[in-house]
């Protein structure tokens, strides 16, 4: 149990004094790009899926 206790303190010290933080307005901007292309990468998917269905559709309907 104090291997478990010791890995959470060591991991909050990490955070605090080694980890470099964004300012806000990075944050803010790398989150509307992320935003960004997930919603593109989505859309990507979608437009394969939609294909894939028609192709199966048709290919079945002709048998």
């Amino acid at each position: 149990m104090a291997g478990i206790v010791n890995y959470i303190k060591e991991s909050f010290d990490e955070l605090r004094n080694n980890v470099s933080w964004p300012t806000f307005s990075e944050a803010q901007s790398l989150t509307v790009l992320v935003a960004v292309f997930s919603i593109i990468f989505s859309l990507a998917i979608w437009g394969i899926d939609t294909v894939f269905s028609k192709v199966i559709k048709a290919y079945f309907n002709l048998m």
